[in-house]
């Protein structure tokens, strides 16, 4: 062996056994690791604050009538979007990036999935929660059918680029190569319900917490993953229809829900975003015989866990 190949040698053995060679091996360990550490440790002054246990005696100030974007924000920022870059950099370098830089770009899909998306989510979660709630909904009033698409902006611009670069355009794909499109979206969905968790310590969580509404909103998030991986998968992985798809939904529970059910609670809408998510996964997974959309190919050019 040259001396030249005993140096390329010996710096692949550090590579492998330092710090990057461990996030090399086990990505997604990393990746789930650093979001729910760096979220968490970030959420935790909105979980102790006035709008939060009380602990500590301040509050947030309150942007569009709510403390969430300074609270909630921060800490979804440094969660799944930094730490999904942190890792492919680590990992994949500069090929993993444009990788997962190129599923964000992916904006060149068919019209019909824009308006399929736009208008299935409000049908479906008006339908489901008609049959919940066993009330006819009021139609909205002009202002709320203008507040939707400056509502669905912002939505995509925070909730959207904050979560889904990690959930789905760095997971997921990984997720699916080794486990297959349903097993896969079987260990997202809870994990990404569960990152959630010390939201409902919070104003996020509305004001009457039960035990099992955080139980019932994990398994809405492994219902509606399913529904998100089968667009994403059926889509090209374009992340933008799955920001979509994801933002949709907040933004008729926070701008349309109110109006056009004026008598219901958060109570309501959780139920109904689990019965609709779930009989819309049921559907697909009969309807693909669980594959999801799911074409396999090379995904990333490091191993998974």
């Amino acid at each position: 062996m040259t001396i030249n190949s005993q140096a390329i040698a010996a710096g692949r053995l550090v590579r492998r056994t330092g710090l990057r060679g461990s996030v090399g091996r086990r990505p997604l360990t990393w990746f789930f690791s650093l979001s729910f550490l760096l979220s968490w440790v970030a959420w935790l002054p909105y979980v102790l604050s006035e709008d939060g246990l009380g602990v500590l005696h301040f509050g947030f100030p309150v942007i569009l009538g709510t403390t969430q974007l300074l609270g909630v924000l921060p800490g979804a920022y440094l969660g799944p979007i930094l730490s999904a870059f942190v890792v492919t950099a680590a990992a994949d370098g500069r090929t993993g990036l444009r990788q997962w830089t190129g599923r964000l770009a992916k904006w060149k899909v068919s019209w019909r999935w824009y308006l399929g998306v736009l208008i299935s989510v409000p049908a479906v979660l008006t339908l489901t929660t008609v049959a919940v709630a066993g009330q006819n909904p009021i139609t909205p009033s002009g202002a709320v059918m203008v507040a939707y698409l400056p509502g669905l902006i912002l939505q995509l611009l925070t909730t959207g680029i904050a979560e889904e670069p990690g959930w789905r355009d760095f997971a997921l794909p990984r997720l699916q190569s080794r486990f297959g499109p349903l097993r896969g979206t079987l260990i997202l969905g809870p994990l990404w319900g569960a990152w959630h968790l010390p939201l409902f310590l919070t104003q996020w969580g509305g004001p009457h917490v039960t035990p099992e509404m955080p139980l019932e909103f994990i398994g809405t998030c492994i219902a509606f993953s399913i529904v998100m991986t089968w667009v994403f998968n059926r889509t090209g992985e374009s992340l933008p229809l799955a920001m979509l798809l994801h933002t949709s939904v907040n933004t008729f529970f926070s701008v349309a829900f109110s109006q056009m059910f004026p008598t219901l609670d958060q109570t309501d809408t959780i139920h109904a975003f689990l019965i609709g998510a779930t009989a819309v996964a049921l559907i697909l997974l009969v309807a693909t015989r669980g594959r999801l959309g799911y074409r396999r190919h090379v995904e990333v050019s490091s191993q998974p866990d």
